[in-house]
């Protein structure tokens, strides 16, 4: 069987993808140079790693390599094999992910797998005799298995090395040395927790199998991890791009523009992802059903697969989508940043903005005007390792729950990373930003409830079946001006934060005034003006909102939440705490005067000389094809047997039980309101600017305040202990999220009338 993707063109040239190239045009002169400027680039920002730290890496695989060869050698002889199948015992090290990829840099961690026989154990041999012989030895230090993962591993550092251990235990009496993975026969009559754990290598390897230049997608994609992490788009687990993923788009690319050289590559990358309509899938190849009959991604006939907004699929069997995380929001997010480089790309064409400007660092703590802020304990460094994981892994629970429960009125944030306070003792905590959703009309005195909704995320996490005491976690709403100083470098807030509203109307204006012109700011810095940038963050409603929004529409009801609750202190976001988010994408942007031109180092590593040869004929076609041509081109690439795949207005599978979780944390919550009030009286007109709604963020019963007075708990004190005890609730039927009352009811009485 051939590799999947890989076909013949008429010229004898082999084809990779599953459509045609949108361009076959080689590099310019300009684009020799702007890649040789983008390699210096990412070497001095440190992305490359040294040949000490390559060398130690090589000497701690092959350590590796020969402990466990030992050990399955030793757990042969301990289940009774005679001296001759204990010798012919075998178990062999396989590496994934950034380190097989080529891209991993300095203090990274390798990714690996143990393939080992039928008779070795995961359970017992792998997290036990193995785990015991590791833990025996100085090299090895933080051991950690973690044997309850979706894909069981096991961590640790090896020589200072960090190391993320996988098992696969193969059908197989012995393991030969030359074992061949890639074969689709691997899998015959192995467990889930082994496909998953093989699944890693197979695709990282057909990855590199389905690019046309592995060094060229390599510069690529280290350029593209960098730009990730600096916009804060790079976690799968918070509902971004992971390493897998972002290696799928860019080999895509890749496929496209297969005689391109990086520079080019990196302005097709966001290019083609802002025109891009999800959910239509990104695939290297063709999906192939196999012969086992392992289940493969298929809209077309596994429902669940209908909830994916971003599906980008690997190219090995069983295919998958690795985007699975990805919400509406975090969509929006990203659709957002890939519109910011696609423009500063163009304007980098033009010589009026550098990498600096690409790369700049989000400001995340600026963009927003308030903030969900969950604050996670724990007793010790073990349990809070443990706690975390688990709290992280539940986090996008929390962003579904928001969305679904305001009809994704309320759009979050989510931060990848995580701060910690130094002043307590084992503590992390994360960050969510919240905005009123963009482009849709405004209603004065709008409100979103979600105190409800927190208390159900925090009661499915205390629901954690490892949990211990001291384990705790804290939901709390805090406004841009009262973010803790401990997130910020060196423990000061930056000065500039006081003058972000102004500073970003007035960049607002400034981009306002046409594409490619320049203007100097108060701040002295040069400002690429783009057009239409004045709405970088409102996604319009057929690009995205055709994905994710819900079949129930948001219920028109008229404003009684003054009627309810009246003893309650809402946190109201006035309409002067605007988010002027638009202004924050390209505000600090770098521009270079039209005369400049970017520095080309020739002292380089030779990557461009050896690996491709200027064509000026065949680079004189690529010019003559207009950006329009293009557009057609990757509308045409988007058609195919999924192109109709639309996502399904309901919930996903996991957020099913939360009529169950909603019934038993009000059990427990005693006279809390289950109902999210929202004033969405129609109005013919949309506000130019977004309205901050007002957001009920305490409960009715005794609320804690923190010491310092700025958070204000969302924790009521009947919920202040963990949630194991409460009895799981009989499943009632569904309600509506929105009680209706007596006076809807009554104009819906007298219409049936």
């Amino acid at each position: 069987m051939g590799i999947p993707g890989l076909s013949s063109q008429n010229n004898g040239q082999q084809r990779l993808g599953i459509t045609e190239p949108i361009s076959l045009a080689g590099p310019t002169e300009d684009d020799v140079i702007k890649t040789r400027e983008l390699e210096k680039y990412l070497q001095g920002v440190g992305l490359y790693e040294s040949q000490e730290e390559a060398v130690g890496r090589e000497e701690v695989l092959g350590r590796l390599d020969q402990i466990v060869k030992i050990w399955v050698k030793n757990i042969s002889r301990g289940k009774g094999f005679n001296e001759q199948l204990v010798q012919e015992a075998n178990a062999k090290i396989f590496t994934f992910g950034s380190y097989r990829l080529g891209v991993h840099g300095p203090g990274a961690d390798i990714d690996t797998l143990c393939v080992g026989p039928r008779h070795a154990t995961r359970d017992e041999d792998f997290f036990g005799e193995l785990w015991k012989m590791l833990s025996e030895m100085q090299e090895v230090t933080e051991l950690h298995p973690v044997p309850d993962a979706h894909v069981p591993v096991m961590k640790f550092k090896f020589n200072g090395v960090s190391v993320d251990l996988l098992y696969a235990r193969l059908a197989l009496w012995v393991i030969p040395e030359d074992l061949d993975i890639s074969q689709e026969s691997i899998l015959q009559n192995v467990d889930e927790q082994t496909v998953l754990s093989l699944n890693g290598c197979r695709v990282t390897d057909q990855v590199l199998r389905l690019v046309p230049n592995i060094q060229t997608f390599r510069t690529t994609l280290r350029c593209m991890r960098f730009w990730a992490k600096r916009r804060g788009v790079y976690s799968n687990v918070a509902g971004f791009l992971g390493g897998i993923n972002l290696a799928l788009l860019v080999a895509r690319i890749c496929q496209l523009y297969p005689n391109a050289l990086p520079n080019m590559l990196v302005s097709r990358f966001f290019r083609v992802y802002t025109q891009w309509r999800w959910p239509n899938p990104v695939m290297l190849c063709a999906i192939e059903e196999g012969s086992l009959g392992l289940p493969v991604w298929d809209p077309r006939r596994n429902p669940k697969d209908r909830y994916h907004l971003m599906p980008i699929i690997t190219p090995a069997y069983p295919c998958m989508n690795s985007t699975y995380n990805v919400t509406s929001s975090t969509l929006r997010v990203m659709s957002d940043e890939f519109r910011r480089g696609s423009e500063i790309c163009e304007a980098m064409d033009a010589s009026k903005a550098d990498w600096d400007t690409l790369f700049e660092p989000y400001p995340f703590f600026e963009s927003y005007k308030n903030y969900l802020q969950i604050d996670i304990t724990a007793e010790n460094a073990d349990d809070l390792r443990q706690w975390k994981g688990w709290v992280e892994s539940r986090l996008r629970q929390l962003t579904l729950k928001i969305e679904r429960h305001t009809y994704g009125m309320l759009q979050c944030h989510p931060h990848p990373g995580e701060f910690s306070d130094k002043s307590r003792p084992f503590h992390h905590c994360y960050f969510m930003g919240l905005q009123r959703k963009q482009g849709v009309p405004v209603n004065e005195g709008e409100q979103f409830d979600i105190r409800l909704t927190v208390e159900e995320f925090k009661h499915s996490v205390n629901a954690y079946t490892l949990w211990k005491p001291g384990m705790d976690i804290h939901v709390s709403h805090v406004k841009r001006r009262s973010i803790p100083t401990y997130i910020f470098p060196g423990g000061v807030r930056p000065s500039c934060l006081a003058k972000i509203t102004t500073e970003n109307k007035q960049s607002s204006k400034l981009r306002a005034s046409g594409h490619g012109q320049a203007e100097k700011p108060q701040g002295g810095k040069g400002v690429a003006v783009e057009a239409d940038d004045v709405k970088k963050r409102r996604r319009p409603e057929d690009d995205m909102d055709n994905n994710s929004k819900n079949s129930k529409s948001p219920v028109s009801l008229p404003p009684s939440s003054r009627e309810v609750n009246e003893d309650m202190t809402p946190i109201k976001l006035d309409e002067s705490e605007v988010n002027s988010i638009d202004g924050q994408k390209s505000k600090k942007l770098c521009v270079r005067s039209p005369g400049e031109n970017p520095s080309g180092d020739s002292g380089t590593d030779g990557f461009v000389a050896n690996n491709q040869i200027v064509n000026p004929i065949v680079a004189a076609t690529d010019t003559s094809s207009s950006k329009e041509e293009e557009k057609l081109a990757i509308e045409k690439i988007m058609s195919g047997p999924y192109d109709a795949h639309q996502t399904f207005a309901e919930e996903p599978e996991e957020l099913e039980d939360d009529t169950q979780c909603r019934n038993q944390v009000k059990d427990a919550g005693g006279n809390m309101q289950n109902n999210i009030t929202e004033s969405l009286i129609s109005k013919p007109e949309v506000a130019e600017e977004p309205v901050e709604p007002v957001v009920y963020m305490e409960t009715t019963c005794s609320t804690r305040l923190c010491s310092n007075e700025v958070l204000e708990e969302l924790e009521p004190a009947e919920l202040a202990a963990p949630l194991l005890t409460v009895p799981p609730a009989p499943a009632p039927l569904k309600r509506p999220l929105i009680r209706l009352n007596f006076t809807s009811l009554g104009k819906a009485a007298d219409k049936s009338a």
